[in-house]
């Protein structure tokens, strides 16, 4: 990687948490140059603008945060527990996450009536969401692990709107508890709806 990339990669990293916490519209270039210690000159040299390096900025704070919730994913065997992984997973480990909390529900909130390559960014995180959790609900089917009256995809939104959802009101309250109720609802509904009868 050269200087030029390592220098694109620190804005985008100092610009992310500005941009998940205060938004497209609440972030100002003084905001980012103070961030990043950089002139506008600076900063413009590696982006073509503000909405550019927006994009990357939620790019990277996405990747930070999917990382977190495939933390030991893919090591479970079993495809309903998996799906238990990855709900504790979002519910439990938010330290690692860039300041300012989930970056899809910020962006898709701001950007729904105006940016349209956030809103894009954003739409392009949800299906690849969607699609890994839709994505181990069928591999569990094939394994006989889930229920084949489950939908996969149906599954798979459930899971994210409760989840987002309750992220959204323990916000609000300042309190984790729903979370953590979303997440005892959701694992005791995998249990008696979704993981196959044993025959």
């Amino acid at each position: 990687m050269n200087k030029g990339q390592q220098t694109r990669r620190a804005i985008v990293a100092e610009a992310a948490p500005l941009f998940n916490q205060q938004g497209f519209e609440g972030t100002s270039l003084a905001d980012l140059m103070q961030a990043t210690g950089l002139q506008k000159g600076g900063i413009y040299r590696h982006f073509s603008g503000k909405e550019e390096l927006a994009a990357e900025a939620f790019d990277y704070s996405w990747g930070k945060a999917v990382h977190e919730r495939l933390a030991g994913v893919a090591e479970i065997p079993n495809c309903v527990e998996r799906l238990k992984k990855t709900i504790e997973n979002f519910v439990e480990l938010r330290t690692g996450l860039v300041p300012g909390g989930c970056p899809l529900m910020n962006t898709a909130v701001e950007a729904d009536d105006g940016n349209a390559r956030l809103r894009a960014r954003a739409k392009k995180a949800l299906q690849n969401w969607t699609a890994r959790l839709t994505k181990i609900t069928a591999e569990g089917i094939a394994k006989n692990q889930i229920s084949a009256n489950v939908h996969a995809r149906d599954l798979a939104q459930l899971i994210i709107a409760s989840l987002e959802g309750a992220l959204l009101i323990a916000r609000l309250q300042k309190s984790n508890a729903p979370l953590r109720n979303v997440r005892r609802h959701l694992d005791g509904y995998l249990e008696q709806s979704v993981r196959a009868k044993e025959r």
